[in-house]
């Protein structure tokens, strides 16, 4: 020991304290809920036996995330609205002059629309099936 101090070096004394850990959390992520969504958490995570902290952690990592829709099924959705919006415009039509006068034409709207959800739906089974 003598030695050690001689040469201008420190004994090594074993730390006091905690003991470190071997896998540091040194990411914060911040999130507001409401009241209710509080609740609900803290309730869920008591039940568990687990701590708000550990249950955000488990949820994430076994969490199912579902993509918005690609461009392409956004215009398909838009293609959709404006079919809605002439169905409900004939359904008018309909009541005031007669349903055989627009029956041709509510027909022809409705194998549009019957097209476009199967090019929708088509296209949500042939990709990543979400």
């Amino acid at each position: 020991m003598e030695e050690a101090k001689k040469k201008g070096e420190k004994a090594s004394r074993p730390k006091g304290g905690r003991p470190s850990k071997k896998i540091k959390r040194s990411h914060i992520y911040m999130i507001r809920l409401t009241d209710l969504e509080q609740f609900s958490i803290a309730t869920k995570a008591k039940n568990a036996g687990i701590t708000i902290s550990d249950f955000f952690r488990k949820s994430a990592q076994k969490a199912r995330v579902v993509s918005r829709l690609s461009p392409e099924e956004a215009g398909y959705m838009r293609v959709l609205t404006g079919m809605a919006n002439n169905l409900n415009q004939l359904t008018h039509l309909a009541h005031r002059s007669g349903l055989l006068s627009v029956q041709r034409n509510c027909r022809i709207l409705i194998g549009e629309i019957d097209n476009t959800l199967k090019k929708l739906n088509c296209d949500d089974w042939e990709g990543d099936h979400r």
